[in-house]
């Protein structure tokens, strides 16, 4: 088959979209599939190694001034007629419903080809980076106001409101309605299949995990954590991924068990106040931000910890959670979204509520004060991460190609 894929994040830059399509496309090329990928440009004559049959072509872009990292593609016709060209396409597949996405939808539409979409990312979780005061660059007056106690709880408070604003019921209905255009929609995990239909979305729904290399990502299981124990947690340092919380819970377990230390792995626009906040809270000395890392060092950074936590409020999967588990990590999350999905309460780890840093630490508390219960969650981990083996996961991506292919659907 040949696929033409549009994504608004992809290679070099490591983030879950990026990986996920890059081992797909790996994979399943291989098997004799040809893919174009249309991504955003990172830096002049970049190369990204994948196969022969996968080309890649880039679109300029800007930045978004509230958050560079997200690329805002500038439109060519000329770009997306070069993609569409390289072979007669069987399917276009959109893995995100920023530009790139909108273009995929509109190149199926002008060539007449099938359209699929990938749901990776609950885009009205992230309205974060569309407010109005981070659109007029004020992340850095928060950085400095993040040392005003006062301000700081105001400032949260805004941003964690449970009820869905206007505005996030506006982007849902956006991003719902652009991926409803395709013939059938993917989503990782099961929990955003039901978050999709409560909403509404009536074309069919498929749930393909973006699967693990179970080859790279792997241990034995765990008998009872470290004295003293090191926690983990692996992410995009942002603001909806509440890395805060975890600091907080962290700052009620170091009372309590002296020496313990927080690894933090991972750069993004949160990192200055997270650091301002660890030194607030008198934590600083048992808590190392390392920020980036590639991506190729992870499978042996996840074994040296005892432990990963995540207060993540807008997982479509989680992939940092399935690499912890894959290395028999016990994992202690919130109850959001996709996240006890792979984090199976008094399975393979806890479950909380989201925003109580009191019970995060109760929970992990616990754990570290029972070695068997500890050992039982390290091995579930290792079970529950054996579902989500990047082979199976390719298979069941290659059936759902064939399908809409074919017009089965």
């Amino acid at each position: 088959m040949n696929i033409v894929i549009f994504t608004d994040t992809f290679l070099p830059k490591i983030d879950g979209v990026g990986i996920s399509v890059g081992n797909f496309t790996r994979l399943l090329s291989a098997r004799g599939h040809n893919f174009v990928i249309c991504a955003p440009e990172y830096e002049k004559n970049e190369t990204v190694e994948l196969a022969d049959n996968v080309r890649i072509v880039r679109f300029r872009n800007a930045g978004l001034p509230s958050y560079p990292d997200v690329k805002v593609v500038l439109p060519s016709q000329k770009r997306i007629a070069k993609a569409m060209s390289y072979f007669k396409p069987d399917l276009v597949h959109i893995q995100t419903p920023g530009l790139l996405g909108q273009y995929g939808v509109l190149a199926a539409k002008m060539y007449g080809v099938p359209l699929i979409g990938t749901y990776h990312t609950l885009v009205s979780e992230q309205d974060t980076y569309v407010s109005l005061y981070r659109l007029l660059k004020v992340d850095a007056l928060l950085d400095f106001f993040a040392s005003d106690k006062k301000v700081k709880k105001r400032l949260e408070k805004i941003e964690r409101k449970k009820e869905k604003s206007l505005k996030k019921t506006i982007i849902l209905k956006l991003c719902n309605g652009l991926y409803e255009t395709g013939r059938l929609i993917i989503t990782p995990s099961h929990l955003i299949k039901e978050e999709l239909q409560r909403e509404g979305v009536q074309k069919p729904i498929e749930v393909v995990s973006n699967g693990m290399d179970l080859t790279r990502f792997k241990s034995e299981p765990r008998t009872a954590p470290g004295n003293p124990p090191r926690f983990l947690h692996v992410g995009r340092i942002s603001y909806e991924k509440n890395c805060d919380v975890i600091l907080k819970a962290f700052a009620l377990i170091l009372p309590k068990v002296p020496g313990a230390t927080l690894d933090i792995y991972g750069d993004g626009p949160a990192l200055t106040s997270l650091k301002i906040h660890a030194t607030q809270l008198g934590i600083e000395s048992n808590v190392v931000f390392h920020g980036f890392v590639d991506h190729a060092t992870l499978p042996e950074v996840y074994p040296r910890y005892d432990m990963f936590l995540t207060a993540s409020t807008m997982e479509t999967q989680g992939l940092v959670v399935l690499e912890a588990a894959a290395c028999g990590l016990p994992c202690i999350g919130v109850d959001a979204f996709a996240l006890p999905e792979l984090i199976q309460h008094n399975r393979n780890g806890y479950i909380v509520e989201p925003f109580d840093h009191i019970s995060l630490a109760e929970k992990t508390m616990e754990l570290l004060g029972d070695p068997e219960t500890y050992h039982r969650f390290s091995k579930q981990s290792l079970e529950i991460a054996q579902d989500h083996e990047i082979n199976k996961c390719a298979d069941r991506m290659e059936a759902v190609y064939k399908m809409v292919a074919t017009g089965q659907i």
